[in-house]
Protein backbone atom coordinates (compact mmCIF):
# COMPACT_ATOMS: atom_id res chain seq x y z
CA UNK A 1 0.00 0.00 0.00
CA UNK A 2 1.24 3.46 -0.90
CA UNK A 3 0.65 6.44 1.37
CA UNK A 4 0.77 10.21 1.34
CA UNK A 5 1.38 11.74 4.76
CA UNK A 6 1.92 15.28 6.04
CA UNK A 7 4.23 15.96 8.97
CA UNK A 8 2.46 18.21 11.45
CA UNK A 9 2.18 19.02 15.14
CA UNK A 10 0.53 15.66 15.88
CA UNK A 11 3.45 13.77 14.32
CA UNK A 12 1.81 13.07 10.98
CA UNK A 13 -1.56 12.93 9.25
CA UNK A 14 -2.39 10.42 6.54
CA UNK A 15 -3.86 12.29 3.57
CA UNK A 16 -4.28 9.37 1.14
CA UNK A 17 -3.67 5.65 0.71
CA UNK A 18 -3.87 3.63 -2.50
CA UNK A 19 -2.84 0.26 -3.90
CA UNK A 20 -1.47 -0.81 -7.27
CA UNK A 21 -4.29 -0.72 -9.79
CA UNK A 22 -6.43 1.65 -7.69
CA UNK A 23 -6.45 4.49 -10.21
CA UNK A 24 -9.25 6.40 -8.45
CA UNK A 25 -7.34 6.26 -5.15
CA UNK A 26 -4.15 7.39 -6.87
CA UNK A 27 -5.90 10.30 -8.60
CA UNK A 28 -7.39 11.45 -5.27
CA UNK A 29 -3.88 11.30 -3.79
CA UNK A 30 -2.54 13.41 -6.68
CA UNK A 31 -5.15 16.10 -5.94
CA UNK A 32 -4.23 16.10 -2.23
CA UNK A 33 -0.50 16.17 -3.09
CA UNK A 34 -0.89 19.17 -5.40
CA UNK A 35 -3.00 21.05 -2.84
CA UNK A 36 -0.28 20.61 -0.22
CA UNK A 37 2.44 21.71 -2.64
CA UNK A 38 0.37 24.83 -3.38
CA UNK A 39 0.26 25.49 0.39
CA UNK A 40 4.06 25.48 0.44
CA UNK A 41 4.80 21.93 1.58
CA UNK A 42 7.70 19.95 0.13
CA UNK A 43 7.21 16.34 -0.98
CA UNK A 44 9.85 13.65 -0.44
CA UNK A 45 9.80 9.97 -1.37
CA UNK A 46 11.03 7.79 1.49
CA UNK A 47 13.87 5.54 0.33
CA UNK A 48 14.55 3.89 3.70
CA UNK A 49 17.47 4.14 6.12
CA UNK A 50 17.20 7.92 6.52
CA UNK A 51 17.20 8.62 2.77
CA UNK A 52 14.61 10.51 0.75
CA UNK A 53 14.30 12.12 -2.67
CA UNK A 54 12.52 15.41 -3.35
CA UNK A 55 9.50 14.84 -5.65
CA UNK A 56 7.34 17.30 -7.55
CA UNK A 57 5.06 14.64 -9.02
CA UNK A 58 3.40 11.93 -6.94
CA UNK A 59 4.92 8.53 -7.74
CA UNK A 60 2.52 5.61 -8.23
CA UNK A 61 4.11 3.64 -5.38
CA UNK A 62 5.82 4.34 -2.07
CA UNK A 63 5.61 6.50 1.01
CA UNK A 64 5.55 10.21 0.20
CA UNK A 65 6.03 12.61 3.09
CA UNK A 66 5.02 16.24 2.94
CA UNK A 67 6.90 18.63 5.20
CA UNK A 68 7.05 22.37 5.70
CA UNK A 69 10.16 24.12 4.36
CA UNK A 70 12.93 24.74 6.87
CA UNK A 71 13.07 28.37 7.95
CA UNK A 72 16.31 30.23 7.88
CA UNK A 73 18.23 32.68 5.92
Amino acid sequence: MSRLIRMDRTGHSTLAEWTAGDEAGYEAAVVAFREELDRGYIGVLDEGEGRATHVRELPHEGLVILRAPIAGG
